[in-house]
């Protein structure tokens, strides 16, 4: 599911990396309109053949609770069109977020999360 990256994105992703400090693996593929929470940046962490969709959503804070807690989105995962993934949580490896969902719980292995809160199933 290789996908090429348009100049947006190379420059989305050396910003990402080495300004903002995030974890951010190079082949993750992230569309330009994807909101990658910078308030607590050092809370990203992204790994290799991740494809995040259009205005999809990834927090690591909520600043009515005071908090900052990692984000993890594993290996392989698909991330789809306005999904929403809260602070704290573990998205793991080969996982399908489906367009849409509010991911507020952790997210097992090869798993597929929907809805709202999204719920999730063995792919």
């Amino acid at each position: 599911m290789a996908r090429s990256k348009s100049f947006r994105q190379i420059l989305q992703f050396l910003v990402l990396k080495h300004v903002w400090k995030m974890d951010v693996h190079h082949s993750a593929w992230i569309a330009p309109t994807a909101l990658i929470d910078r308030t607590w940046p050092k809370g990203i962490h992204i790994a290799a053949n991740t494809m995040i969709g259009e205005e999809a959503v990834v927090l690591t804070h909520d600043l009515t609770r005071g908090i900052y807690l990692d984000t993890r989105i594993g290996a392989g995962t698909l991330v789809g069109a306005r999904a929403i993934i809260l602070p704290g949580i573990t998205v793991g490896a080969d996982c399908v977020i489906q367009p849409g969902a509010l991911v507020n719980r952790d997210v097992p292995d090869g798993h597929i999360a929907e809805g709202n809160p999204a719920v999730t199933r063995p792919r």
